[in-house]
């Protein structure tokens, strides 16, 4: 090789060093393993998060760019990566509340596990959890809980023998907690593996291009509800999607329609910082639409259209959900302008609510009902893709969907993310119901900014 080397000409030489380069950048980065972070702020105070880079310690803001106490963000990241989160000063005082008013600081590094959510508690103290610290976690509970169980046993008994009937109980315990939680855990895999199974045998089928499309068959459609038919696609804790049939009548649309129409304007979507804005990602018009519940007994046909969707909300969910706090109802159109618009109007995958799979904050959305008044001749279906779930709508029918499970107060995992399909032909007119929990006259649906956050809170940050 040393002889070799002299006679190579220096742009062969040249080529050859590049190559070599080439070939450790693609090793290095085939060494970073990506993962998914969820941030959530519970420290009472705003932070900021940075990324250190680990050559210059240079210090690379990552969130947009302050995480009010209360909101999230979702992080894209390497293993091996570290961060810093930084306490703010408060809007007010201008200080931050660490000792001698110093702000605080703590950090996480990226891990190899999944399901990584990093916490911010109190005191700017970082709680970093994955997969592998809930499951770990879940044991020591239900060993704990197993053990309290036996020594409640062994305290009222005595003897040998009791012992060993103590300690049959003890594995017995175990043994039913453990098959519990490998049941859950079964049935979660289960569940996933017939979506992305129904996905990938019917992928073409479930995209808003081919208007052939059939809709999904419901799980089961023998239910009705006030003698409407009720077709259920998906019911899961935290995840249910159901469709009913001639929910409401020609003249209360036309009643929506009527008092829309000199309030509406171009849709908008949150921000990410708390407000709204315009998007190419939702192309239609809206108005929300104020209902005179003084007028019910009158028979109102807002009010009456309004008072059976909390009906059917209440009838699904055991929250007793009252209308006092609530947001508007929400009248929604889209107008197809033929097959040839480059830009058609239309909604694209979205939550109306937090699909984290985290803890429900109070006073946010935790469902939906969308009714349909007028259904477009071509295009206008709705999707929930993560599900494979393709709606068809009728005219005067309703899709119901609920994202949180009112057991664990937990929020569904991504399950009702779902889309407009693009209207070609025609006009689709819906009017939307979204619902809260934890709203009422002294606290209403616009005290919470677009992040669920209420604007007294976040002013005080």
């Amino acid at each position: 090789m040393k002889q070799l080397l002299p006679t190579l000409p220096p742009s062969m030489i040249l080529l050859l060093l590049l190559l070599v380069l080439q070939l450790s950048s693609t090793i290095t980065n085939a060494a970073q393993v990506a993962r998914s972070i969820q941030i959530m702020n519970e420290s009472g105070r705003r932070v900021d998060v940075h990324w250190i880079n680990p050559d210059t310690k240079e210090m690379v803001l990552q969130s947009t760019p302050d995480i009010l106490n209360g909101a999230s963000q979702d992080l894209n990241s390497y293993v091996g990566h570290t961060f810093e989160v930084r306490e703010l000063a408060a809007k007010k005082s201008g200080v931050c509340a660490g000792e001698d008013e110093t702000c605080r600081v703590d950090h996480f590094t990226v891990n190899k596990n999944q399901d990584q959510v990093v916490f911010i508690r109190e005191g700017i103290e970082v709680e970093h959890t994955d997969s592998k610290t809930i499951a770990n976690k879940s044991a020591s509970k239900l060993l704990d809980d197993c053990k309290s169980t036996a020594k409640r046993q062994l305290s009222k008994t005595n003897g040998p023998n009791n012992a060993a009937t103590i300690l049959e109980e003890l594995t017995t315990c175990v043994q039913n907690g453990i098959a519990k939680e490998i049941e859950l855990a079964n049935e979660e895999v289960a569940f996933q593996a017939e979506i992305r199974k129904k996905m990938a045998d019917s992928w073409e089928n479930y995209t808003c291009a081919d208007e052939g499309v059939n809709a999904t068959e419901p799980k089961s459609d023998d239910t009705t509800w006030r003698g409407r038919k009720v077709a259920v696609m998906i019911d899961r804790p935290a995840s249910k999607i159901h469709t009913i049939e001639n929910f409401l009548t020609p003249g209360e649309c036309q009643a929506v329609n009527d008092a829309a129409a000199p309030r509406l304007h171009d849709a908008t979507v949150a921000d990410g910082s708390g407000g709204s804005e315009l998007s190419e990602s939702r192309k239609a018009k809206q108005a929300g639409i104020k209902v005179h519940w003084k007028k019910e007994a009158d028979g109102d046909l807002i009010a009456r259209l309004s008072r059976r969707v909390y009906d059917y909300v209440n009838h699904v969910l055991p929250f007793d959900i009252k209308e006092n706090g609530q947001e508007d109802l929400m009248s929604i159109q889209y107008f197809g302008r033929g097959p040839d618009d480059e830009a058609p109007d239309r909604y694209m995958p979205h939550c109306d609510g937090d699909c984290t799979g985290l803890d429900f904050k109070p006073g946010n959305r935790m469902a939906t009902i969308v009714m349909y008044c007028n259904m477009p001749e071509v295009g206008g279906a709705t999707n929930f893709r993560n599900s494979g779930v393709h709606v068809k709508p009728k005219q005067y029918s309703a899709t119901f969907f609920s994202y949180i499970d009112p057991e664990t107060m937990k929020m569904d995992s991504g399950f009702t993310e779902h889309s407009g399909c693009p209207v070609v032909e025609g006009e689709k007119k819906i009017v939307t119901q979204w619902v809260r929990l934890g709203v009422d006259d002294a606290n209403p649906w616009n005290s919470f900014n677009t992040l669920g956050i209420k604007y007294s809170d976040a002013e005080n940050q």
